[in-house]
């Protein structure tokens, strides 16, 4: 039986997490003190994601730069194909909250999105 040590990032308390799995099954998750804890810990040993978060040019803005993210979790597998689907893009201002700046990044089915408005 494998074990993984974790630390939960489901709320502010950060509990050591135990896994114990059966090759790709969970067996057990030990040491949440909330649901969250759980939930999070079987995720993570079989389908981890993540939130993308950078920053891409701005065209003639108040500012150079636009912080962005991806709307939803992309596989972690993936974080280093948006980045560099990303690399090359610039928007035109102005840009605001939520405005989409790119589409489908790296084959997630997922869209970058704009963190801040930039006039």
């Amino acid at each position: 039986m494998e074990r993984r040590e974790l630390i939960c990032i489901g709320c502010p308390l950060g509990c050591s997490l135990t896994v114990s799995m059966e090759g790709a099954e969970v067996v057990s998750v030990t040491g949440n003190t909330c649901k969250r804890g759980d939930v999070y810990a079987r995720k993570e040993v079989t389908n981890p994601t993540r939130i993308v978060t950078s920053t891409v040019k701005v065209s003639n803005g108040t500012a150079d730069m636009v912080s962005v993210k991806t709307k939803e979790d992309v596989p972690k597998e993936k974080i280093f194909d948006c980045m560099r689907a990303l690399k090359d893009v610039t928007v035109q201002a102005p840009v605001h909250i939520g405005d989409v700046v790119l589409k489908n990044v790296a084959g997630t089915g997922v869209d970058m999105v704009a963190t801040k408005n930039v006039d």
